[in-house]
């Protein structure tokens, strides 16, 4: 009975003549339009110019692909179609022009570019065409623990008063199945699961809804719920050491004129090294560009108070400000990266002195070190920094969510939160 992650429209249940239409109308936007553009204003005839033809078909490939990432990445929760739908199209049309560009195939800039800008557009008009799960409407089986998804803000949910299935295009239906649940009820969910109705277990739900995940009690990982997936493991390495390396050579210029800027505003040292905690907890010297103020080693509760940076924080000078702000302060651990200490996108490590402290407060704490710490996390871009426990309580949850889903689709979707985030200054200090 146990339903699959809410994605896409009619209450998560694949619909296939949806998502053709979608992809007819999609290719007509991207494809045919342009290509009766440019028969229309005589720039040329696509029916004889092979060079449009071959754009066509190239860009046929690239929505497909671009559809297709698109469609996994749509299955995470707090995803917007026009505000990631747009990068993702946009990308993969770059890409295909680099590819005909490589291969030295000849094509057409007008169609290209058309193509491209349909693609764009098409992304934010999909919005409008697929209802996202916003609009959805949750049932819910009044037993157990189901009243805590009513806590959660800007979604439908309706208590079933009896064990009948509700009527309506937009049911799903979500119970705690580890309830002692009355078996005329148990009977409905059975039907309701037969009839292809979406049956959920809440937990399920709020990890789909929320984007995070809360271990109560240990037995709850021994079936391998929260091991992070072995076969995308060297696959993410390989993606760290050539990202690290060329993002190391193109941002080298970036690199020295920050550290030119960092010693001429007090003179001190260009970078921080702090030792936080890594890969299985192992300790490890992690590097930034420094953005406070210097000041005397502390031991013990003043150095996890100076671990935690606060807001209005005095000790950040004002270029740290701006450095902290746009995240270029933490440009340096691509060098951690490429020694294999960290991953580019992972949960944030933690000083030692606070590590110490969360794992001592926080239950399951350590856990989060199953996997490499990272540069940017899906903590970060849905949370941003943190000062106190429970804070960090939602942060861990966070983590949980990348370490169960962790997997290049969600890596892939951090990296656009991130460009977003940058860009916002969202959550910085």
């Amino acid at each position: 009975m146990n339903g699959s992650l809410i994605s896409g429209a009619n209450g998560g249940r694949p619909n296939l003549f949806v998502a053709l239409l979608e992809l007819l109308f999609g290719l007509a936007v991207v494809v045919a339009v342009p290509m009766v553009f440019l028969g229309l204003l005589g720039i040329s005839n696509p029916v004889n110019d092979l060079s449009v033809q071959r754009t066509a078909v190239t860009a046929t490939i690239a929505f497909i692909i671009g559809s297709f990432f698109l469609r996994r990445l749509l299955n995470f929760p707090g995803v917007r179609g026009a505000v990631h739908g747009a990068p993702i199209m946009l990308l993969t049309f770059i890409a295909a022009a680099l590819v005909l560009l490589i291969l030295r195939i000849e094509y057409s800039r007008y169609m290209l570019v058309l193509s491209t800008s349909g693609a764009v557009l098409f992304a934010f008009v999909r919005a409008w065409i697929v209802p996202l799960r916003t609009n959805q409407i949750f049932h819910l089986v009044p037993f157990g623990k189901i009243g805590v998804l009513k806590q959660i803000p800007d979604r439908i949910f309706i208590d079933i008063e009896k064990p009948e299935i509700p009527v309506g295009n937009m049911v799903n239906i979500v119970a705690d199945f580890r309830a002692d649940l009355p078996d005329e009820w148990e009977r409905m969910l059975a039907q309701a699961s037969l009839r292809g109705i979406p049956v959920y277990h809440y937990k399920q739900l709020i990890e789909s809804l929320t984007g995070k995940v809360n271990i109560e009690h240990l037995s709850e990982n021994f079936f391998g719920s929260l091991v992070p997936s072995q076969s995308y493991t060297p696959i993410k390495r390989l993606i760290d050491l050539v990202g690290s390396l060329i993002l190391l050579v193109v941002l080298s210029p970036v690199f020295a004129l920050l550290a030119l800027l960092i010693w001429m505003e007090d003179r001190g040292p260009v970078f921080f090294i702090q030792t936080r905690h890594g890969y299985g907890g192992k300790p490890f010297r992690m590097y930034k560009f420094r953005s406070m103020r210097t000041a005397e080693a502390a031991d013990g509760v003043d150095a996890r108070e100076s671990a935690i940076t606060k807001d209005g924080d005095d000790r950040i000078t004002p270029i740290g400000r701006v450095i902290r702000r746009s995240r270029l302060d933490e440009l340096p651990q691509l060098v951690n990266v490429l020694k294999g200490e960290m991953s580019l996108i992972g949960p944030r490590p933690e000083a030692n002195a606070l590590a110490e402290w969360y794992d001592q407060s926080l239950g399951f704490y350590a856990y989060r070190t199953i996997v490499k710490p990272g540069l940017t996390g899906w903590a970060q871009v849905n949370q941003g920094h943190v000062a106190n426990l429970e804070e960090v309580n939602t942060k861990l949850q966070y983590d949980f969510y990348y370490i169960k889903y962790f997997s290049f689709w969600l890596d892939m979707l951090i990296v656009m939160r991130t460009i977003q985030t940058i860009v916002t200054g969202f959550g910085s200090k």
